[in-house]
């Protein structure tokens, strides 16, 4: 062998062993796992016409549906691993990165008015105020947890000086009729069930602390497969267009799914879900800093957080939709 031949291979050998992964694909996952949940109606269409697996059936990669009961589940199972993509709120998203979750925030799938402050129809309870030393069934780690969170901030109180009842979001609504608690952190449809059926009383309302509803993917996944990410939210965006344009079928998929009668799946989409976006811009990111900087202020994230280096971090606005 040359002395050349031989500096040649060693070349070769030290860039590969420094750089392996610029030289060898990551092998292609034999499934996909991603969740579907009541809070993200597009999730339940993309499920239900079974677009994601037709579009891996030519890679053999099979899709694997996990349901998420909140924001809170959904970033569990992706902090676990066993799931690749979650939908959240972008505020708990946030929290959950800040707290060391490995994911990036990668979508839109709507627009949410899904929380209010709920008490029961006979409630003397009015404004925010009235909950100090009140019972409050809350879901920590979701939207809800952080609407309550700020609403009690504006209204001079903290979490101190009410007592959290900490159950998930539909037990949380179960609590509240039963009288086992003063007010809830409501979620719909759950919410707008209580509404409807029980006559509970939204007494404290404020969209634009709703934060948007966000898809997630693991770090390592997104690294990993990036073209498949892609294949992902062009699916995504698929369903989502199909959602605005099939008001009916979108129903019926969520009455398939929920059980609920259709006065309160039309509460839930038609008067508090708006379906028009799906690019994470500079509303949401100001709508995510926002929650934030209240949560900081509020105590529940530490004053030695940057957050806004932290929303950063967790938004990855560069993989590609379809522009059609």
């Amino acid at each position: 062998m040359s002395q050349f031949t031989r500096r040649m291979f060693a070349a070769i050998a030290a860039v590969a062993a420094l750089a392996p992964s610029t030289l060898f694909a990551a092998d292609a996952p034999k499934q996909i796992a991603i969740d579907w949940a009541t809070y993200n109606p597009v999730s339940i269409v993309l499920k239900e016409k079974g677009l994601l697996e037709k579009e891996f059936a030519k890679d053999g990669i099979k899709i694997v549906w996990v349901q998420s009961a909140g924001s809170n589940k959904a970033l569990e199972f992706l902090n676990a691993g066993s799931i690749d993509f979650g939908s959240s709120a972008g505020s708990a998203a946030l929290v959950a990165k800040i707290n060391g979750n490995p994911i990036k925030s990668i979508y839109v799938y709507s627009r949410p008015e899904w929380t209010a402050l709920v008490t029961t129809k006979d409630s003397k309870i009015t404004k925010v105020a009235d909950l100090k030393g009140k019972r409050v069934a809350v879901t920590r780690g979701t939207d809800p947890h952080i609407f309550l969170v700020r609403a009690l901030l504006e209204a001079g109180l903290t979490e101190k000086d009410i007592t959290p009842v900490l159950l998930q979001h539909a037990d949380g609504k179960t609590a509240l009729i039963r009288g086992d608690v003063d007010a809830w952190a409501g979620l719909d449809p759950m919410m707008a069930q209580a509404e409807i059926e029980d006559g509970a009383k939204l007494f404290y309302r404020k969209p634009e602390a709703n934060t948007w509803g966000i898809l997630n993917v693991r770090e390592e996944f997104l690294k990993d497969h990036p073209d498949l990410v892609r294949r992902v939210l062009a699916v995504y965006e698929e369903a989502r267009k199909y959602s605005l344009s099939h008001y009916d079928e979108l129903k019926q998929g969520f009455k398939a799914a929920t059980k609920l009668p259709d006065v309160v799946i039309d509460k839930q989409l038609k008067e508090r879900t708006e379906l028009t976006h799906n690019r994470i811009g500079a509303p949401q990111r100001e709508s995510i800093l926002a929650a934030g900087l209240a949560l900081q202020q509020a105590g529940v994230i530490k004053s030695s957080v940057d957050v806004k280096a932290a929303v950063d971090s967790l938004i990855d606005d560069q993989v590609p939709l379809p522009t059609n």
